[in-house]
């Protein structure tokens, strides 16, 4: 049987933001904190903040604890705006002054090109950190090329054509 491979559409999406979040757990008493954070953000989700398009709940590890989400937004803008409004802006402020024994990351992934990410008191190296520099967080990838419609030669062939995979 052949596999039944698609793709996606994503024209109507020019401006898509994709965010991974992810809170680890460093302490027993942030297992408590993490816990808590879900009714939290299920409450916000399910307040259909304007440009969220989805909202996916993820488990890293077990032990430690580690959760988190992925998160596409219509825009940056939209998603600026929600996370310097209540009730994040809240919970940022308040992880700011006291991580409740846990640590926090993002990384965020632009259609329009580029990425970002923060790592907040995450004691292993994961994501971009497990093999990018790290500097102080002061102030401020590639996708395939058919199917974003870029201009210019692919710089390496695909592992496997679509000949050989269907033929």
């Amino acid at each position: 049987m052949k596999v039944n491979r698609q793709t996606v559409d994503l024209s109507s999406y020019r401006d898509l933001v994709v965010i991974y979040l992810g809170m680890r757990v460093n302490t027993v008493a942030g297992v408590k904190t993490a816990l808590g954070f879900g009714p939290k953000i299920s409450n916000a989700v399910g307040m259909k903040p304007e440009g969220l398009l989805l909202h996916e709940q993820i488990i890293y590890s077990i032990f430690p604890m580690h959760v988190g989400m992925r998160q596409y937004w219509r825009d940056y803008e939209s998603l600026e705006r929600w996370s310097r409004s209540e009730p994040h802006m809240l919970w940022w402020k308040q992880f700011l002054r006291d991580t409740g024994g846990t640590g926090f990351w993002h990384e965020t992934y632009f259609m329009l090109g580029g990425m970002e990410a923060i790592y907040d008191d995450i004691p292993t190296r994961i994501g971009f950190s497990a093999f990018a520099p790290m500097s102080l967080a002061r102030g401020p990838m590639f996708s395939a090329r058919t199917r974003l419609k870029i201009a210019g030669q692919e710089t390496k062939p695909t592992v496997i054509g679509e000949d050989d995979l269907y033929s």
